[in-house]
């Protein structure tokens, strides 16, 4: 699979300097994290969960979250432990006849007991499942998951990874956060290669203190919630090889139509219409969400949780990386730069120190290969349009 690859060459050679590079289940841990993207969750509820996957697929979705946990109704749960079994089976019988590659697979899970038996019950299945999210990880309650999960490898023969979700109020509240951030971070350094990536429950930090950001708001815009991503990030997003890669907050807000743009205004994304194409985003309601992603990654997150098919395509489209900041990156790490300096970008408009800008250069690269590098004049509202059809 690859970013963008639901659309045809033509259009991909007109986008990208650089094309998305090609990666699967079997990918190193460190270009998945970030090609994860924006990761649809959908309910394992669904009656046609096993379609549902292969259409958002078809749309570019690149990883998904079955969720058996908070999006259903604690009665619900055994029978959707079923209808997940089922439709894995289903699923895993019409990929192998079809072209058509499904997301990356992940289960989010309650207890930790679910790992194992599930492992158990999807059998041949396991084949399409990269792994589980963990629901209110702290180091007491994330070892028997982490354990539970090293169990279930064993079983399946095959990698599984973890995704720990950061929702606990002992992280939001004051008094224990510095203990509970430490706690943490013992615990997956000591399953760092089978924690993919730490998302961040947002939602849940909001509900401790009766809060609900408006879409007009972001998440930066809570302050109580605000710091908590920094410290997150400070303790366990760091560029000195001991951090992991954050994923972006849910946004919770969406019209019911999934389609983003008129028809008329899908059907040629080149032509020059950027203002009707940004008028459509206003009507859309997307202007919270896109500032949340913009301040996202100026906060050291990438990628996003979405509950909403119209929230991929703006998360993929400003993940691509931009000709100047590709040109940047390169020149920072230039095998004669390895020394250190400064020196003048090639666009003319900023300073490359070059040993303070290195690890912001090597995540850009990183990110280029997961998502590619926009043509010169290609920019967000035209990799948008594009990604939307």
């Amino acid at each position: 699979m690859r970013h963008f690859g639901h659309l045809s060459p033509q259009v991909r050679r007109e986008l990208f300097h650089k094309e998305p590079a090609e990666f699967s289940a079997r990918s190193p841990a460190r270009l998945l994290s970030v090609a994860l993207g924006a990761t649809l969750y959908s309910p394992a509820t669904r009656p046609r969960l096993a379609d549902d996957v292969l259409k958002q697929a078809r749309r570019g979705v690149v990883s998904m979250v079955l969720c058996l946990e908070d999006s259903i109704d604690d009665a619900e749960v055994p029978g959707a432990e079923e209808n997940l079994v089922r439709q894995f089976a289903e699923l895993a019988a019409s990929t192998s006849a079809a072209s058509t590659e499904p997301p990356l697979l992940f289960v989010r899970v309650r207890e930790p007991a679910q790992i194992t038996s599930l492992v158990r019950r999807l059998g041949a299945g396991t084949r399409l499942l990269s792994g589980f999210v963990l629901p209110k990880f702290t180091e007491e309650r994330g070892l028997p998951f982490l354990e539970a999960l090293t169990a279930a490898e064993a079983d399946c023969g095959r990698r599984l990874f973890a995704m720990p979700v950061l929702e606990s109020p002992d992280l939001l509240h004051l008094e224990t956060r510095v203990e509970t951030l430490t706690g943490i971070a013992r615990t997956v350094d000591k399953y760092r290669d089978r924690v993919l990536a730490l998302r961040l429950g947002v939602t849940d930090f909001c509900s401790a203190y009766g809060l609900r950001r408006s879409p007009d708001m972001t998440a930066y815009d809570v302050q109580i919630v605000a710091s908590v991503i920094a410290d997150v990030v400070n303790v366990l997003g760091r560029a000195d090889g001991t951090g992991f890669t954050v994923t972006g907050p849910v946004w919770e807000y969406f019209r019911l139509q999934e389609r983003m743009f008129k028809p008329q205004l899908r059907q040629s994304p080149f032509t020059g219409r950027a203002e009707e194409l940004r008028t459509a985003l206003i009507e859309h309601d997307m202007d919270g969400l896109l500032r949340e992603i913009g301040l996202d990654r100026a906060n050291g997150l990438q990628g996003k949780t979405c509950i909403h098919p119209s929230h991929v395509a703006p998360v993929h489209a400003l993940s691509v990386v931009s000709h100047e900041e590709f040109s940047d990156a390169t020149d920072i790490l230039r095998p004669e730069r390895c020394g250190g300096g400064v020196l003048r970008s090639a666009y003319t408009n900023k300073m490359n120190e070059v040993k303070p800008h290195r690890a912001w250069a090597e995540r850009t690269l990183l990110r280029a290969e997961a998502f590619g590098v926009a043509h010169e004049g290609v920019g967000f509202v035209e990799l948008l349009a594009a990604g939307s059809i």
